[in-house]
């Protein structure tokens, strides 16, 4: 897509990521972030902790390097999409990121936001281009100088959303823009070898109802164990508007284009999801000048 971006890898595994990423990508958490880590439980060192302590090294570089607010992804997101008049188009370019970016800083409130995962906005339903106060998941863009940073062995998306909801701020989930995450335990590596795969969903599930227990309950669905949350407390809370925001008048399309491209050849120069017919895909403008 074009975007600049860094990964964050234990020391032991540095070698392996800049054999294949340019080494300037490449940053070695400190240790003394999962030392310190709050885990949210009395198993210290007995089990990993989970990705919490890479979350919070990035926002603290993030700070560091004077940055107002920051992205942090998983690595189990294979794409981007555009969701409009009931299409879900595969997105090319960094405007995507982009425009959200733009819609959070219209608001004194926002603390975080996110894309909405693609299999959970049906095509032939209808959705709010964006919900209000819930969940923010895997693809998460942080305001910096919020006074929260990711604690719990599990579930630390759903911790940090609440805490900030409770808090009076807002959180934005787009439905307009999506990421293609894979399904939970079907990456290897990670927590799915270092948690799920040991030991189910129980666990994460009941460190949920145990940080916030007044919203939060232990549900039996799709065979296995869930947690469930109420986030209609939390409809009090408004986006208020920057003073002297001036919208466009037309929407702003943020140099993004919709073009029908040919689908993958046989060499595997052009990578579409396994699509058997032409697909649109949005381009943003240097891509197709070139």
């Amino acid at each position: 897509m074009g975007v600049d971006y860094r990964i964050v890898v234990e020391e032991q595994e540095y070698a392996a990521y800049t054999s294949v990423i340019e080494p300037r990508k490449v940053l070695v958490l400190d240790k003394a972030y999962q030392r310190d880590y709050d885990t949210f439980d009395d198993l210290g060192e007995t089990k990993g902790k989970g990705p919490g302590p890479a979350r919070n090294f990035v926002w603290d570089h993030a700070v560091a390097e004077g940055h107002a607010w920051h992205w942090v992804m998983d690595d189990n997101i294979d794409g981007f999409y555009r969701c409009n008049r009931n299409s879900k188009i595969l997105v090319t370019t960094g405007a995507f990121f982009r425009a959200m970016e733009d819609f959070c800083l219209r608001y004194t409130n926002v603390a975080m936001a996110g894309p909405n995962y693609e299999m959970f906005v049906a095509r032939k339903t209808k959705h709010a281009p964006f919900v209000l106060n819930t969940r923010i998941y895997s693809c998460n863009l942080i305001r910096n100088d919020v006074p929260f940073r990711w604690r719990g062995r599990y579930n630390e998306d759903t911790d940090l959303s609440l805490r900030m909801l409770k808090a009076g701020w807002c959180t934005v989930q787009f439905n307009a823009f999506l990421q293609h995450k894979k399904a939970t335990q079907r990456l290897p590596g990670g927590n799915t070898a270092e948690f799920y795969a040991k030991e189910g969903t129980l666990a994460k599930s009941q460190m949920q109802v145990a940080m916030h227990p007044d919203v939060s309950k232990l549900v039996w669905r799709f065979n296995r164990w869930h947690h469930l949350v109420d986030y209609s407390p939390f409809k009090v809370n408004k986006l208020r508007r920057k003073p002297g925001l001036v919208l466009p008048e037309a929407p702003d399309e943020f140099g993004m284009n919709l073009v029908r491209v040919a689908p993958e050849t046989s060499d595997g120069k052009r990578v579409i999801y396994s699509t058997p017919r032409d697909q649109l895909v949005v381009l943003g403008p240097a891509e197709i000048k070139s």
